[in-house]
């Protein structure tokens, strides 16, 4: 696997905590409005919701550490997530401050700073993807008869363990030096204020098609470099209190995505419906209608996003050009609004009685302005440099007639055959909103059945990684074709 398509793999493991966040959101958000101002203090059922949902928030770390390593375990094993929880209990206790002290032969104060902050997502995604691969390589060893009881997948949290503490020693060393540079790039763009903002989230947007945008915001939206934006923000009242929340500061880097993902794509994906061939109108109207409810109600964006991204482009840079500007904006004028999962009118409305929610509707004044600008500036594009957008490629044939099955079983062979069946593929997993395969031979991919199956978009990472976009019926599709059995005959399936 090239190195892209195994960050691919790390990317699409972190949505496994990642997915953890909405819970805290809401448990959060509901305590919140009950009790905007005592955070608990005034109510017995705010305090209960609230400590609850920091409870999630609290403990990021090593959720990365044992989604990462159940994400990456080639059979989803818990095995797996057990031993990146021993993993990570063995660096961080090793790397604590009294045990640097303690092994160092230092007087504590002489610690530096960055071990304070060795309980951090970086670390938990290390430990998960080295726990991942122990698994994936020592799962089914068998040891002596002696030693029986402890192989296969008992041997695999024995192993960790001792990479622990392999990786404690090396990172004793470079830890700090790490630590010191992603703090040098978080006070560099953060440093830079509004503009920060701004040009954080250009990069933010700019790397949704490899799906790298996770390590990013990690940096930002977290505590790795200090910034911690996301729980500084659901802390709320407690987070004032503390001094690690600012009002008008803390939510920054989240605020100006809610006039995009809320208002903006519609736009968009209205822009994009009206440019359509009159005969693939009402194709592209089901397409963009549902995409842009999920990214409307949701947050989630990619349905919409990589229905263009890579038929246009320049339509997608532009796009993330507007989101920085929307997210400089919205800092610029300290409106602030936060979310625990993505910036939708779900989390916009769990929000708004955080006290460091600031002028929130105002951001839905500046959606409604971006809903315009989008609707504006993707037409006008889209007509004048005659953009392949959904529903105005030059062969249509395929695409205009998509017959694929509603039953996801049958779609999931008619998919599976135009991979070029099981014997072409040597992986096959999936995400929230796209199948994520590793295939033996390139050549037998037939893209325009896969589009005319109803993938909004094929993406090739290498010669042997390839990602189809198909939306929120990924993972059921993915979970279906894993069902076909490896010797069923695929030459009945009919394809469109």
């Amino acid at each position: 696997m090239n190195i892209l398509g195994y960050f691919q793999k790390v990317g699409k493991a972190l949505m496994v905590p990642v997915a953890t966040l909405p819970a805290a959101a809401i448990l959060m958000g509901v305590g919140y409005w009950i009790d905007p101002n005592g955070w608990g203090a005034n109510s017995a059922l705010a305090a209960f919701l609230i400590k609850a949902g920091a409870a999630i928030i609290d403990n990021m770390s090593v959720l990365f550490a044992v989604g990462v390593a159940y994400g990456m375990s080639k059979d989803k094993d818990g095995a797996a997530a057990l031993s990146g929880f021993v993993g990570f209990l063995v660096v961080t206790t090793l790397l604590s401050p009294g045990a640097v002290a303690q092994i160092q032969g230092i007087d504590p104060s002489a610690v530096p700073a960055a071990f304070g902050k060795i309980n951090n997502q970086f670390v938990g995604i290390l430990v998960g993807i080295v726990s991942a691969e122990l698994y994936n390589r020592f799962s089914h060893v068998e040891l002596h008869k002696a030693l029986a009881f402890f192989s296969g997948k008992r041997l695999v949290p024995i192993l960790t363990s001792f990479a622990g503490i392999f990786i404690a020693f090396i990172l004793m060393y470079v830890w700090p030096t790490v630590y010191g540079g992603l703090v040098s790039f978080g006070e560099g763009i953060q440093g830079m204020g509004e503009l920060g903002a701004g040009v954080y989230a250009f990069f933010n947007r700019l790397l949704i098609p490899v799906g790298l945008h996770h390590a990013l915001n990690s940096v930002f939206w977290f505590d790795v470099a200090g910034i911690n934006d996301i729980p500084n923000f659901l802390g709320g009242a407690k987070s004032i209190a503390e001094g690690t929340g600012v009002v008008g500061v803390t939510g920054m880097y989240q605020a100006g995505f809610f006039p995009i993902m809320m208002f903006g794509l519609p736009g968009a994906a209205l822009a994009i419906y009206h440019c359509a061939k009159p005969e693939n109108k009402e194709k592209v109207a089901s397409i963009m209608l549902a995409a842009a409810f999920a990214s409307f109600f949701t947050g989630v964006t990619e349905p919409l996003e990589f229905s263009f991204m890579f038929l246009a482009p320049g339509l997608y840079v532009l796009h993330a050009l507007l989101t920085g500007i929307s997210v400089y904006i919205a800092a610029s004028m300290q409106w602030i609004a936060g979310f625990g999962f993505s910036a939708g009118l779900v989390d916009m409305v769990l929000s708004t009685r955080n006290p460091l929610a600031v002028n929130w509707y105002m951001l839905i004044a500046q959606g409604l302005v971006f809903s315009v600008i989008y609707y504006t500036v993707f037409r006008a594009a889209i007509l004048k440099f005659n953009l392949a957008t959904p529903g105005r490629e030059e062969d249509d044939e395929a695409s205009s007639d998509v017959q694929g099955s509603q039953e996801t079983g049958i779609l999931a062979r008619q998919y599976l055959k135009a991979l070029g069946g099981h014997d072409n593929l040597t992986n096959i997993d999936a995400c929230i909103t796209r199948l994520r395969l590793t295939v033996k031979d390139g050549s037998q991919i037939d893209e325009k059945t896969l589009k005319a199956l109803g993938a909004m978009g094929v993406v090739k990472l290498g010669t042997n990684n390839l990602q189809v976009i198909l939306g929120p019926l990924a993972e059921i599709v993915a979970g279906e074709m894993k069902k076909v059995g490896t010797t069923e005959d695929l030459s009945d399936v009919k394809l469109p």
